[in-house]
């Protein structure tokens, strides 16, 4: 039963133009240029655990300021804004029109955010 609902969930995600590995690496590898997916930080922290933990919490010895005095969660909604404009994200979600990060805007927005976060959600 498990791998039938596994099967079509994957086939339903290839049928709305997506692949999850595309969605997150991006033509450039955007994600994974600077994440890894298992629990070593890279450039960027890991990403292994991110959906549910605290902003700023995972170990990493670089968050921007802002990051590491956060006070959200990644839940859905926070991510969908930091995969499409980190700069504008953090800002929003800190309230401080001054907050910086030091990610680029992925610009991965609407359906392509999506994507990102359901994988994300995965790991």
């Amino acid at each position: 039963m498990k791998k039938t609902l596994m099967v079509a969930a994957v086939a339903a995600f290839m049928m709305s133009g997506f692949v999850a590995t595309e969605a997150v690496a991006g033509p450039e590898g955007k994600c994974k240029a600077c994440h890894n997916f298992t629990m070593k930080d890279k450039v960027g922290p890991h990403l292994k655990g991110v959906f549910g933990r605290e902003a700023g919490k995972s170990g990493f010895k670089k968050h921007s300021k802002a990051l590491k005095n956060a006070n959200w969660t990644w839940n859905e909604e926070n991510l969908l804004k930091w995969v499409c404009n980190s700069k504008n994200a953090i800002k929003e979600l800190t309230g401080d029109p001054k907050a910086r990060t030091k990610m680029p805007p992925q610009k991965m927005c609407g359906e392509k955010g999506k994507a990102v976060v359901a994988f994300l959600k995965t790991l």
